[in-house]
């Protein structure tokens, strides 16, 4: 049963992603990969606020499951961060791959950060 809810998290996840990719990107006229870095911030942050209140004990595994390994899952995507850098840095943008891999682990890091520390306080 526990395969199903990491599906339905999924299956809201990937279209979630694509659209929201699709609606930054469109709003930036750049060679910087706006769309997959907020998408990626994004999942970093919701997975921060369900750390945050599983810690908390607000959520059990089955909420994990849903959102964390299915929605979050399927919303961020390390393979596109990886390809889209790769082509920047082919393309003659290395300050824009640089850039890109940077503030990525940073704001991913501190979006986890933030959001399990906000859950934490709603729900200690």
């Amino acid at each position: 049963m526990n395969w199903l809810l990491v599906v339905a998290g999924a299956a809201v996840g990937a279209p979630l992603r694509y659209l929201m990719d699709r609606a930054v990107q469109a709003r930036h006229d750049s060679a910087f990969p706006w769309g997959t870095f907020v998408v990626n911030a994004s999942a970093c942050l919701v997975l921060g606020v369900l750390a945050g209140a599983v810690l908390g004990g607000a959520a059990g595994s089955r909420l994990q499951l849903l959102l964390g390994t299915g929605l979050c899952g399927a919303l961020s995507t390390y393979s596109t961060f990886s390809y889209e850098t790769l082509r920047l840095a082919e393309r003659g943008h290395r300050f824009l791959a640089a850039a890109n891999v940077v503030m990525s682990v940073l704001v991913g890091l501190g979006a986890v950060h933030l959001g399990s520390q906000v859950a934490r306080q709603l729900f200690a």
